[in-house]
């Protein structure tokens, strides 16, 4: 793969992401899970009515990464579908709680990181039209094909 190529490559996606998200990165993979390969309205759609709390703070990263996509990168809206959707791991806030017997209890409080990336991919009416005018061309090779078979038979 060429330079040119990967240049082009990367024009048609844009990102987003959040580094500090107050909850563990488990919880938003299963938000995340529900995301992943869909068109962004649809993923908009199951955020807006999912009922775990971090699908909000999901919703507005995914927002963010439409809207670069559109004012970044200047790819249309409808076409962009969520290529990835990953979190990971951030810091750890250790608390510690008094338990009995003069012990304590240690209590982790994650944060976790999560980038989206959205991709615009040509819709089904463009892959169509190709289509039609490959098979288009090889009709009409067919039919020049034949039209020379024709007159190569009435010379003879």
């Amino acid at each position: 793969m060429s330079s040119k190529d990967k240049i082009n490559e990367n024009n048609l996606e844009a990102k987003a992401s959040i580094k500090s998200l107050k909850t563990s990165a488990q919880k938003v993979n299963l938000v995340l899970q529900t995301i992943r390969g869909l068109n962004v309205e649809k993923a908009i759609n199951i955020l807006e009515f999912s009922r775990r709390r971090i699908a909000n703070d999901v919703k507005k990263i995914l927002k963010s990464a439409i809207s670069n996509a559109e004012n970044n990168h200047q790819l249309d809206i409808d076409k962009l579908y969520v290529k990835e959707a990953t979190v990971g791991r951030s810091m750890v806030m250790k608390r510690f709680r008094p338990r009995a017997r003069g012990r304590s209890g240690k209590i982790l409080k994650p944060y976790s990181k999560v980038r989206i990336v959205v991709r615009e991919h040509p819709l089904k009416e463009e892959k169509a039209e190709v289509k039609k005018n490959v098979k288009e061309e090889a009709n009409a090779e067919v039919n020049k094909n034949t039209k020379d078979a024709k007159k190569t038979g009435e010379n003879k």
